[in-house]
């Protein structure tokens, strides 16, 4: 990933980046998406970007294991966190879900990981302390609760679910308030001039919309210019 693709990705949404691997690829059907309506702790703050640093945790039921064993895990967790290539992305998969009560996500968690330079948290299960999470660090989480009940570290770098969508640890992960996608590897190449490509076509038929005097023989002109940039 070159830093102007970064940069460009840091300042589009997550529907733009869905819509241009389409373009990247050809053709429609891309499905390496979230499903449902997560939650977004900043929904005006941007979108994340990076390599996903991937972990499983739970937290209805207290862990069975020997206490020196959570704590280890608990420590790999932080290393695995703070190590790796970036820009990253927290990815935890709430093994709990869709009865999740444990806020994994909160002021001090946040702020750890944004302290290793992470970019933002992915997570199917809870968040908390809204009014108190570090600025520039966005909580995409299918839900908001007060406790952090017996959260504790399941698993550390493997394969993860979050509304409906596998990542695996290194994936390279777009997310704000709409949901997340893996961008796959084959496209980065051509990803950045296929943004810059949909973001152009859809001046077609966005300016015109905007303007005054737009009727139906405005949009069936806009209309034609926009399906043949399409194609």
């Amino acid at each position: 990933m070159t830093p102007s693709l970064l940069a460009l990705l840091q300042k589009v949404d997550t529907p733009t980046v869905c819509n241009a691997i389409e373009v990247a690829q050809g053709q429609r059907g891309f499905n390496a998406f979230t499903r449902g309506s997560p939650l977004c702790s900043d929904p005006d703050g941007g979108a994340m970007v990076g390599y996903a640093r991937t972990a499983k945790i739970a937290a209805v039921q207290p862990p069975e294991e020997a206490p020196e064993v959570i704590k280890a895990r608990r420590m790999a967790y932080y290393r695995h966190m703070a190590e790796g290539p970036r820009p990253a992305v927290t990815v935890v998969e709430d093994l709990d879900f869709p009865n999740c009560i444990g806020a994994y996500w909160g002021e001090i968690n946040t702020t750890v990981h944004k302290g290793f330079g992470i970019s933002g948290a992915l997570t199917n299960g809870v968040m908390r302390d809204l009014g108190d999470l570090p600025e520039g660090f966005p909580v995409v989480a299918g839900s908001i609760g007060p406790s952090h009940g017996f959260v504790h570290v399941r698993d550390v770098g493997t394969p993860v679910s979050v509304f409906g969508l596998t990542i695996h640890d290194g994936d390279l992960v777009h997310a704000d308030r709409h949901g997340a996608l893996v961008i796959p590897n084959e496209v980065i190449p051509e990803l950045e001039a296929a943004i810059l490509k949909l973001l152009e076509t859809e001046k077609l038929i966005l300016e015109p919309a905007r303007a005054e005097g737009f009727d139906f023989e405005a949009f069936e002109k806009a209309w034609s210019a926009f399906e043949a940039a399409r194609t």
